[in-house]
């Protein structure tokens, strides 16, 4: 029995490796495969090897597909023409050329593999490049009708930088009003038209401290960022919101003469997409002129006329379209005007008796969230919620120690029935509110104002690091999307039926650890900025007042930004107790995702409410 024992512990692994050879012999002779072949002392050590030889192959292969502009190679980072191409094939291996196949050859210390892939899948990959690259053009050119100029330079140039890691990429179109236009030329143009289209003014001056109105296309835009010379150096990246900015420059530095940078690289948001941030170390960055301007003061009437519009910039952050404002209330007014006094002077104390408790800590949080300025002179809109009333909107600016990077943002007042101020949240911008309550809808005017309310709640309480608040609008049984990765925070059996949905990869987390991640997040960052735009709100077959929202969402920290799209599916039935069954997370569109709705429909390739 030993012997025979002995025997097959003996041949086991012979036929095991005569299986391997003969395996690898028929990939080597099938002309459908590409392979690579690597030696090592240890698997994994051939197995990289191999990957790289496959890697070579497969640049040969597609080599002729591919024009390289020798002035567009990052020379800097260890680039040169000749090995540009496998540079960018590299790119695919790190993130959508996965289907690679693995066959051990021998075991150490001499190892052997053998890697392959089948040709359709390396077009696969580049399909799905295109799609991307597809995807930010189609966010561009939204950012760009609502206003986000930042949005939309940040995407035209993620397009063009994709684009150069792709072959044929002059064949790579799109097509506007049965119109195509080659993307090479065509981005770079949109990019030049954008930017040459920014006009910067000068509201008001007050010692080093200057006042300024964005505006594109003669209207204030919803949101920028750009860099200015304080007389020193460049500042880093400042946000301005609804058009409006002010500016500090140090002591002595000139105010009516100064330059601006307009950003569009947005290089910290890159590492979300590996394969964009890869492609970008083997490219050189391309240096747009029209992104520098000069700001000139200009006479007093010139400043004036641009206060006015300033102005009204200031008085629409605090205006609901098409909802019904109430006469102002003087005591609500008078509590405004001094809270308002109390941030100028900086005795948050002072106004302690105007809110509950809690909104005074919401309160005391908010100024010591960043260093707050409040701007201009706010014009105060109230509206009613049940029996509260909001207060629109107070202009802030918020500063930060590390100075990375600055806000502007709409500050909101909650009222409750006793008069006091019991919340306070950073409000949607102008585009995001009618994107609410301008829309045709059988909805009440108070769900549109619950729906508005409570992104403000949910997006400050990031801000704030709210995680009490936070926990207590997740449904102990919520369906959590982060990334890719489903996560399932429920136990009950009747969610089962999303384990084996295609569109997206499923993995258990509870509610407890969802909390305890963004514990660690709150911990390790000074700030986190959230901003909301392109709102799509649909009302839930079931549930009352239940609504899918889905927004795109710019995220900010001290250590992290990315940009992607949030799915909600919220309980607004009882309005003190928000409950979010639903809460996904994801990119990019995936054109996998609803492929026969048209890339122009809002949801193309992305999780929403029909998904669930």
């Amino acid at each position: 029995m030993k012997k025979l024992l002995t025997c097959l512990l003996v041949l086991v692994p012979l036929w095991a490796a005569a299986q391997a050879d003969k395996l690898a012999e028929q990939v080597k002779a099938n002309p459908n495969y590409l392979w690579g072949q690597g030696f090592g002392v240890s698997v994994r050590e051939a197995d990289q090897a191999a990957l790289s030889d496959l890697m070579s192959k497969i640049s040969v292969q597609i080599e002729s597909d591919f024009v390289i502009d020798e002035r567009e190679v990052n020379t800097a980072a260890g680039n040169d023409a000749t090995s540009t191409v496998q540079n960018v094939v590299r790119t695919y291996s790190q993130g959508t050329l996965k289907n690679t196949h693995s066959i051990i050859l021998k075991q150490q210390p001499q190892a052997e593999v053998l890697r392959y892939i089948d040709r359709s899948e390396i077009e696969k990959a580049f399909k799905e490049r295109e799609e991307n690259v597809l995807s930010y053009v189609y966010q561009a050119r939204n950012a760009e009708k609502a206003g986000r100029i930042d949005a939309a330079l940040r995407q035209y140039y993620w397009a063009s930088c994709l684009l150069k890691g792709m072959p044929n990429r002059e064949q790579v179109k799109t097509s506007i009003d049965g119109i195509k236009f080659q993307l090479t030329m065509w981005i770079p143009e949109q990019i030049r038209t954008i930017l040459s289209q920014i006009k910067a003014e000068v509201t008001k001056v007050e010692g080093q401290e200057v006042s300024m109105l964005f505006t594109y296309n003669g209207k204030p835009v919803s949101s920028l960022d750009f860099h200015y010379w304080d007389g020193m150096n460049y500042s880093n990246i400042c946000s301005a919101k609804d058009g409006m900015y002010q500016v500090e420059m140090r002591p002595g530095a000139p105010t009516d003469k100064f330059n601006i940078q307009y950003e569009y690289e947005f290089k910290s948001q890159m590492r979300q997409d590996p394969e964009l941030e890869q492609v970008m170390n083997i490219f050189n960055n391309v240096n747009y002129k029209e992104a520098t301007v000069s700001v000139v003061s200009g006479k007093k009437s010139e400043q004036k006329q641009a206060l006015v519009a300033y102005q009204s910039a200031v008085q629409n952050m605090g205006t609901v379209t098409h909802a019904i404002a109430v006469a102002q209330p003087k005591d609500f007014a008078k509590t405004i005007e001094a809270v308002v006094n109390a941030v100028k002077q900086k005795k948050y104390n002072s106004v302690s008796s105007q809110f509950t408790a809690e909104g005074f800590e919401m309160f005391d949080k908010l100024m010591h969230y960043g260093n707050a300025t409040v701007m201009g002179n706010p014009t105060l809109n109230f509206y009613k919620l049940g029996d509260r009333t909001i207060c629109r909107a107070v202009p802030m600016r918020f500063t930060f120690k590390n100075n990375k990077r600055s806000f502007v943002e709409d500050v909101t007042f909650t009222f409750n029935a006793d008069q006091k101020i019991e919340s306070v949240a950073f409000g949607l911008d102008q585009a995001a509110r009618d994107d609410i309550f301008q829309r045709e809808a059988p909805w009440s005017e108070d769900s549109r104002m619950a729906i508005a309310t409570f992104l403000e709640n949910y997006k400050t309480a990031f801000a704030l690091k709210r995680l009490d608040y936070i926990k207590s609008i997740f449904d102990d049984d919520a369906i959590i999307i982060v990334g890719h990765m489903v996560k399932h925070a429920g136990k009950k059996n009747e969610n089962q039926s999303y384990i084996n949905n295609d569109m997206v990869k499923y993995t258990r987390q509870d509610k407890a650890t969802y909390i305890k991640n963004l514990e660690k997040s709150f911990g390790s960052n000074e700030f986190i900025n959230i901003r909301f735009t392109d709102n799509s709100v649909s009302k839930m077959g079931k549930g009352g007042d239940t609504f899918g929202i889905q927004i795109h969402q710019d995220y900010y920290s001290s250590s992290y930004a990315d940009t992607g799209y949030l799915f909600l599916m919220v309980d607004l039935n009882e309005i003190d107790q928000p409950c979010i069954k639903v809460r996904t997370w994801q990119p990019h569109r995936d054109p996998n995702i609803h492929a026969d709705w048209g890339r122009d429909d809002p949801s193309f390739g992305l999780i929403n409410g029909s998904d669930f």
